[in-house]
């Protein structure tokens, strides 16, 4: 059923949502063509002339809408639908064939594609279904919105918003695998963000009534760590003065969070296992056999593979955890987030200290691109809360940043091949980022507020 309605005439609607589109056509005229009636309705087109050139673009960047045109006596143009849907779960196809029949039509929405269009296409037509399509990706993208605001408040990962195509697909399969109770392995750099994707995927499941209870495997002994998991009774050893229920106890009905995994004592996992497996276990010092209707999510920043092939992991625990895997990429890979993320977090902390910081200068935000990050988005949400505390501007500048790996390799120290005058300006940039307000700085620098003054219009600070 074609998608095309009427026009509204409300005149207080939004304005359609302004799209990505991926189109597909091997015939040049006709590329060119839509491709100027696309860009003239105020969208945003890659034109590609075959299946390979757009799975590349796919894979590149995130589209909202692909149109495809398939000849459906060849497979390859129902293997190029499903090729698109795999890389982009989210992406609304329209089919466009000269070859337009019922058959058509059922082939095309089996494969995937909300709807097809027959050649020569009918551009007031399409015109109309760019506005259904808009309309509804607009909508879906506040929903997530909406979602992400009552349940958590966690600006690191505001999933409507990344433009990046291997964290949309994070997002996209967190969202899908939410409403099962299948075990999750979540993979990923430390830093990037996996406790808080566990968070979404138990808020967004049918679980978020109950606890999300977590357990840190790196953080106790191998004896703690099981009277944590799977609790004690009082006198099962020397310090147990009182029964303990454990972490599987409180997680009953819930999510059970076992993060980084990978740091699980050998001695443990079996126990584990059996878990995993039944949902069963027994407290420490005791006989009675307990279940417990538990989603297990489990973590790591640890590559488990070796672990195994070393023997620190056994490769059966690996097999229960891994039935669905999430890898979240490291911010380095995906730098369009980088700023926008950014800007995200010092909304976030700036309402929380009342305060009124506008964004990130041009050269701040140039900065903020060209950090490698390597604690991904721990560091930078500990970078933007420090800028929340210590900016005095309506917006934050460089001078508070952390520098570029760049910038980094040439600082210059004493002895550097610079003029007095670049090594005053540097240390007095750098003295003003490191103190709370001018008369610190005055302090520290040994010199007054009038020279502190005149140094800062010297060197424009």
């Amino acid at each position: 059923m074609s998608l095309c309605m009427a026009p509204s005439t409300d005149n207080g609607a939004q304005p359609a949502l302004r799209l990505r589109i991926l189109l597909i056509d091997d015939e040049l005229a006709i590329r060119k063509t839509l491709t100027h009636f696309l860009e003239h309705q105020g969208h945003e087109v890659i034109a590609v002339s075959n299946a390979a050139d757009a799975h590349t673009q796919a894979m590149m960047q995130a589209f909202d809408l692909a149109l495809v045109d398939v000849h459906f006596d060849a497979a390859a143009g129902l293997e190029m639908i499903h090729a698109l849907r795999s890389t982009s779960p989210w992406i609304k196809i329209l089919v466009m064939t000269a070859t337009a029949s019922i058959d058509t039509a059922v082939r095309s929405m089996k494969a995937g594609s909300i709807d097809y269009l027959p050649k020569p296409v009918s551009l007031s037509h399409l015109a109309c279904l760019l506005r259904e399509i808009s309309i509804a990706r607009r909508l879906e993208m506040g929903v997530n919105s909406l979602q992400d605001a009552i349940g958590h408040n966690h600006p690191e990962l505001a999933v409507a918003a990344t433009a990046n195509p291997a964290m949309q697909r994070v997002i996209y399969l967190a969202r899908q695998v939410a409403q099962t109770d299948a075990t999750l392995l979540i993979r990923g750099e430390s830093g990037t963000g996996k406790g808080v994707l566990v968070k979404a995927i138990h808020h967004w499941s049918a679980r978020a009534g109950k606890p999300l209870v977590t357990v840190s495997c790196p953080s106790l002994s191998a004896e703690l760590l099981e009277s944590e998991l799977f609790g004690h009774v009082k006198g099962a050893f020397t310090s147990a003065l009182r029964d303990n229920a454990g972490r599987v106890s409180l997680a009953d009905g819930g999510t059970l969070f076992l993060d980084e995994i990978g740091d699980l004592p050998i001695t443990i996992q079996p126990k584990l296992l059996r878990f995993v497996q039944a949902h069963e276990y027994e407290r420490i010092g005791e006989q009675l056999t307990r279940e417990a209707d538990v989603r297990i999510v489990a973590a790591t920043n640890v590559n488990l593979e070796a672990a195994v092939a070393s023997g620190r992991f056994r490769q059966d625990l690996l097999y229960r955890l891994n039935v669905i895997q999430i890898e979240i990429p490291p911010l380095r890979e995906r730098p369009e987030d980088i700023v926008p993320t950014a800007e995200r977090m010092l909304a976030h902390f700036t309402r929380q200290r009342e305060r009124k910081i506008l964004g990130f200068t041009t050269a701040a935000a140039d900065l903020l691109r060209r950090h490698s990050w390597p604690g991904n988005v721990r560091e930078l949400r500990n970078v933007i809360e420090r800028c929340a505390i210590l900016a005095r501007a309506d917006y934050i500048d460089a001078d508070l940043l952390p520098e570029s790996d760049a910038q980094a390799s040439a600082r210059p120290t004493i002895g550097s091949r610079l003029s007095l005058e670049a090594l005053e300006e540097l240390h007095i940039r750098r003295v003003l980022a490191a103190t709370h307000s001018l008369e610190e700085a005055c302090q520290v620098l040994g010199i007054n507020a009038a020279t502190l003054w005149r140094r800062r219009k010297r060197y424009r600070i």
